[in-house]
């Protein structure tokens, strides 16, 4: 992977899907900027990858705050030299509730993080980007962007909306080299899975725990959707819930 002395910006990079894909970018020599709330994860996350030989560095911040995004695009800059990867992670799964029973305030915190922390990321690291020529910005999705499931009215609406986000950068950044694709990984065993677990609304809530996948192997899909190889996906949605999607990355398929 022609990945080394690049640079990347990670939201929601203190744990789970955020933190594997960290990992697996700094082992293939991109320098990281985690991002994310949780100042003493950062810490010890930046320290791990920097005694496994990479090189990291964070910014404290949250993505519903714009000027933390800017802040967290600028750091990159200024410590890397350039950003040529972003990978919007950061999400909320909450308010689990039926629409009639949800906050208010809740629900709009969500699509503050899942939908405007998305655009916050790309408005601003798009300038940066195409002063270099290009670069590759990965939207962690789901299947929810596409189906509607009981209790997650904020979850599924954000992330259709943040699929049409991806299919509008694509149209009108394209052809400048800007490479955007969204991620959908399927369930994966992360924090996320455990809030699920206890809502006990919708089947998901239902599945047993084995069947969710490991964060790094979102982490090395990551990374290969950074490659040429994945360019036939560009403006929508990669899915590794297909034993197609999971051989071009080299996992094991569908069990």
């Amino acid at each position: 992977m022609k990945l080394f002395q690049k640079s990347a910006l990670i939201t929601g990079a203190s744990a789970g899907i955020g933190a594997a894909g960290a990992r697996e970018l700094a082992s293939h020599g991109v320098a990281v900027m985690l991002m994310a709330r949780s100042q003493d994860k950062l810490q010890i996350l930046v320290s791990e990858i920097e005694q496994a030989g990479g090189e990291a560095a964070y910014f404290c911040g949250d993505v519903s705050n714009i000027e933390d995004v800017k802040g967290a695009i600028e750091a990159c800059v200024d410590n890397f030299g350039s950003i040529d990867l972003l990978v919007n992670n950061a999400g909320l799964i909450d308010p689990i509730d039926r629409i009639e029973d949800s906050d208010p305030i809740d629900w709009g915190e969500t699509v503050d993080v899942n939908l405007k922390g998305v655009y916050y990321g790309i408005r601003f690291a798009l300038p940066h980007m195409k002063r270099n020529g290009g670069g590759t910005i990965i939207n962690i999705s789901s299947g929810a962007a596409t189906g509607a499931l009981e209790g997650w009215s904020a979850y599924c609406s954000t992330k259709a909306a943040v699929l049409s986000l991806t299919k509008c950068v694509h149209k009108e950044e394209a052809e400048n080299n800007i490479r955007m694709i969204g991620l959908s990984p399927g369930t994966v065993a992360t924090e996320m899975q455990v809030q699920i677990k206890a809502s006990g609304i919708n089947p998901v809530s239902q599945l047993d725990p084995s069947v969710h996948i490991p964060a790094v192997w979102v982490g090395k899909t990551i990374c290969w959707l950074c490659t040429a190889e994945a360019d036939i996906y560009r403006g929508t949605d990669f899915s590794l819930k297909t034993d197609e999607g999971r051989k071009h990355v080299g996992l094991p398929p569908i069990g």
